[in-house]
């Protein structure tokens, strides 16, 4: 593919799409919104480790760049929903694709380790 320049920041579009997925939970978030809508509360319960703060500032990146939207209803508490835009909905054979490759990479890592501790 021929490289061309774009107008905007990123050198090329794979570092755009890095840049777009980057993050600690940005990944996971992805993953749990790829199939259904959550609510705050489920995406920490599926998280574990995440701090209310860190899920806040994570969700409202992926809302900027337009890969998620939130839903608020004019209730008392207030109900936000999350789920995945159309343009976020392009993303799930990448997000697809990282799982099996995370599935292998984790059997490989087994496989390593057992070898090795057979070794010792």
């Amino acid at each position: 593919m021929k490289h061309t320049e774009y107008k905007c920041n990123f050198g090329c579009p794979i570092e755009a799409a890095l840049e777009a997925i980057s993050g600690k939970w940005k990944g996971i978030i992805l993953y749990h919104l790829q199939e259904d809508t959550r609510r705050f509360n489920e995406l920490r319960k599926l998280i574990p480790g995440v701090t209310q703060r860190m899920l806040t500032k994570q969700l409202r990146e992926l809302e900027s760049d337009k890969i998620i939207k939130r839903k608020i209803y004019p209730e008392i508490p207030p109900k936000v929903e999350y789920s995945m835009t159309d343009f976020g909905l392009t993303l799930q054979p990448v997000v697809k694709s990282l799982q099996e490759w995370g599935i292998q990479y984790i059997k490989e890592l087994e496989d390593i380790r057992s070898r090795t501790e057979a070794k010792d």
